[in-house]
Formats: structure tokens, C-alpha cells, sequence
């Protein structure tokens, strides 16, 4: 049987994969719109670093209530 301990470390393993999972969906989609902007139009360079910027944060979330779930459950 697995203990309450293990399963707070597979939970928030688990909660770390998807977030990085989603993070990278969200990059990868937001490089490839931002290259095919600037191609169009070079003066909205800001708005597709902002982009990514956006992804990472998902990503960053997703470790913070990755650890929040393993200290507080």
C-alpha cells in the first residue's frame, strides 16, 4: 500500500508534469505566432516576448501549487 506521504510527492509530481506540459504547448504556440508577427509587422516585437513571457508563467504556477501541494496536504 502506498503511504499518505508518497502520495503527496506523486501528486504534486503529477500537478508539475501537466503544468510543464501546458507550459511548453503554450510556448511553442506562442513562438510560432510571434515569429509570423514580426515577420508582418517588426513593430510589435514587445507583444510576442509578452507572449512567452505569459507561458512561463503557467509554468511557474504550476511548481508554486506543485509545492504548496506536497508542505500543506
Amino acid at each position: 500500500m502506498i503511504s499518505e506521504a508518497a502520495w503527496r510527492v506523486i501528486m504534486g509530481a503529477l500537478t508539475m508534469i501537466g503544468a510543464g506540459f501546458a507550459a511548453a504547448a503554450c510556448i511553442v504556440t506562442a513562438v510560432k505566432a510571434g515569429a509570423e508577427m514580426i515577420t508582418e509587422r517588426p513593430e510589435l516585437t514587445i507583444w510576442s516576448l509578452l507572449f512567452v513571457a505569459l507561458g512561463e508563467g503557467l509554468a511557474i504556477y504550476g511548481l508554486i501549487v506543485a509545492i504548496l501541494m506536497i508542505m500543506v496536504s
